[in-house]
């Protein structure tokens, strides 16, 4: 979710300003998403590499993740939506760990929908998180290095309960990774947008899941007809 800096400072108003409309985006994505019946949203709210930011704005972006975890608590059980915390969370404030723990014990038994909230995440990092408790099993004898195979590689990332994705979406013109889902995103199809985060809304979604769904995905197979999986939306 790329652009809020830009979009704030194109209007003379500060980056937290630009932080704050952002937040409406959110809701309209995921409130889009669960209409649409996209079972899996993941959002790639603050990264690793965010934590080097201006304290000011570190502090002001911890604020506004803490208070959309407050206020979107009811919206999110209305809808049925489940909410999967991703990324080291022992970086965050204790106010919002908490808030964040919260959300996920209020949440777990929806079924309609699970958002995954990305927050001080970085995809270097949790593969080399997972690759370290893959390590101590095997020193402990639990496992074998023979048994360590691609899905134990994915069982031990932080995305264990999500299914890779198939769509990745980032706003603001950027055309990178940017160290999100690395692993986990071998054949997902990548969709590009000059669209600033705070003017992505509802229309802006439509218009990246109509360019997927004219994709043809082979997952490197060419077989008799093309493989299609259903739509599970990674932003």
């Amino acid at each position: 979710m790329d652009g809020n800096g830009r979009w704030a400072q194109r209007r003379g108003l500060t980056r937290n300003e630009g932080h704050r409309r952002g937040k409406d985006s959110v809701r309209a994505v995921v409130e889009a998403a669960r209409e649409l019946g996209i079972p899996y949203l993941s959002l790639f709210a603050f990264s690793n590499e965010n934590w080097l930011r201006p304290s000011t704005e570190v502090n002001f972006l911890m604020q506004l993740f803490h208070r959309y975890l407050l206020t979107e608590t009811k919206r999110l059980m209305k809808r049925d939506i489940r909410v999967l915390a991703l990324g080291d969370t022992t970086r965050l404030a204790p106010a919002l760990r908490s808030a964040l723990k919260q959300i996920v014990e209020t949440t777990a038994n929806n079924r309609s929908m699970t958002l995954g909230l990305a927050l001080s995440y970085g995809g270097r990092q949790d593969i080399t998180a997972a690759a370290r408790r893959i390590a101590e099993a095997v020193a402990a004898g639990t496992m074998k290095p023979e048994d360590v195979d691609e899905a134990t590689v994915a069982g031990a990332l932080a995305t264990a309960a999500l299914p890779d994705p198939d769509l990745l979406i980032r706003t603001s013109g950027e055309q990178r990774i940017s160290n999100f889902f690395l692993f986990q995103i071998a054949y997902t199809e990548l969709y590009f947008t000059d669209t600033l985060w705070p003017d992505f809304r509802e229309r802006e979604f439509l218009q990246a899941l109509a360019d997927y769904q004219h994709r043809e995905r082979r997952f490197g197979i060419v077989e008799n007809g093309v493989n299609h999986h259903p739509l599970r939306a990674q932003n």
